[in-house]
């Protein structure tokens, strides 16, 4: 019996709040389903501050987004549905009401105007978190915008910003795809800075994916992936050359580059000489001996060589100090019977011979100073052989 009571004495005391909240609500629904287009808004901005509405404020936002929805095409002024939505959706994110998602694709998707749409978007991006189908959704919408862009056709910039912004926020490596597409469509600079971004902020294997591009992606995007990957803050230096000699590699499978392989071959030469990358040996010393044609040919300025000459000091062995040392060795004996020599080359040579420091070189290296060089010829002769290992 005394339970019984208990029982009873708690239904009196815990219902009428309950009661109460949700007649709160009821109110403010009718109220704002009543009211002209200002005075919804204004409903929605009082009940930001009404202590009574407590849990149930986030069900009031949600009310207001279905209404627009199916109402937006007769509620006339857009700017005073703008801004029923920006109040709607600021309510939303406030009150973490994921349960409104659906609603908030289905009014993005037809909604008229762009930037209101943008701000949707971003909403969705912020509630989204671990949803897969609104990040399957929105990657998809990117994609769209991609390729309409890239086929000539304008797209609402503030639109494309607000898609990565998004993006970011939902922090999924499934949107990588998405966002590689929106650095290789040609977008301005702050847009394809956005994705660069962003790219680098999820969470994910980064290097999996961009080593997948530089694998099996037209030349355009091989080099874009290329560039993301060496540039990149999160990638470890292993990464990085690996994804360098990786480049390499692929743009020396092919016989005849085109300008995106090829430029995509020289900074990835570039980027292994600094990296002192001692793995790419054997690909370093085919780029040389194919720049070292190209050059003779006329299809390569001299600077290409000198880097192809400074990468194999940097990161090459004992062969590769055989080649530059049989190269010094000619040089000398043209020195030697015609005064001729080219600076630039000799200089390059002797250098990367001291990188190596492989006592191979000492004989050619020796003989540069019985040889009328200029003085940082033969100070830089000096240098590397005092840098070769016994």
């Amino acid at each position: 019996m005394n339970k019984t009571f208990n029982v009873f004495v708690l239904f009196v005391l815990l219902s009428p709040p309950v009661f109460c909240d949700t007649a709160v609500l009821q109110s403010y629904m009718q109220r704002f389903s009543s009211s002209d287009l200002l005075t919804k808004a204004e409903v929605l901005r009082s009940a930001k501050d009404d202590r009574t509405m407590n849990e149930h404020l986030g069900e009031l936002y949600e009310y207001a987004m279905r209404f627009v929805l199916d109402n937006y095409a007769q509620m006339g002024e857009i700017a005073q549905v703008n801004s029923i939505v920006n109040i709607s959706l600021n309510g939303l994110v406030n009150s973490n009401r994921r349960e409104s998602l659906g609603i908030l694709w289905r009014l993005f998707s037809v909604y008229p105007d762009d930037r209101t749409g943008a701000e949707i978007l971003v909403a969705m991006g912020v509630l989204g978190k671990g949803n897969q189908t609104i990040t399957g959704n929105i990657n998809n919408f990117l994609m769209e915008k991609n390729e309409v862009f890239r086929s000539g056709s304008s797209v609402d910039y503030s639109m494309i910003s607000a898609c990565i912004a998004a993006i970011m926020e939902l922090g999924d490596s499934s949107s990588y795809p998405a966002l590689f597409a929106s650095i290789c469509a040609g977008y301005p600079e702050v847009i394809s800075s956005e994705a660069y971004g962003a790219l680098e902020l999820i969470h994910g294997n980064l290097y999996r994916f961009l080593s997948g591009v530089i694998e099996n992606n037209p030349p355009d995007e091989k080099f874009a992936a290329f560039r993301a990957g060496v540039n990149s803050e999160r990638l470890s230096l292993w990464e990085r050359g690996q994804l360098a000699e990786l480049a390499l590699d692929q743009t020396l499978a092919v016989e005849d580059d085109n300008a995106d392989m090829t430029a995509m071959r020289y900074a990835a030469v570039l980027a292994l000489t600094g990296y002192r990358w001692t793995r790419a040996n054997s690909s370093v010393i085919r780029h040389y001996y194919r720049v070292q044609s190209d050059f003779l040919n006329g299809d390569a300025a001299k600077e290409r060589l000198v880097e192809a000459i400074a990468c194999l000091g940097a990161v090459g062995n004992s062969q590769a100090a055989l080649i530059l040392g049989l190269q010094l060795g000619l040089i000398n004996a043209r020195m030697e019977s015609t005064d001729f020599f080219d600076a630039e080359f000799t200089l390059a040579i002797v250098q990367a011979l001291g990188l190596i420091g492989d006592n191979a070189a000492f004989d050619h290296l020796l003989f540069v100073k019985n040889l009328s060089y200029p003085e940082n010829i033969i100070a830089a002769a000096e240098e590397a052989l005092e840098r070769l290992k016994w």
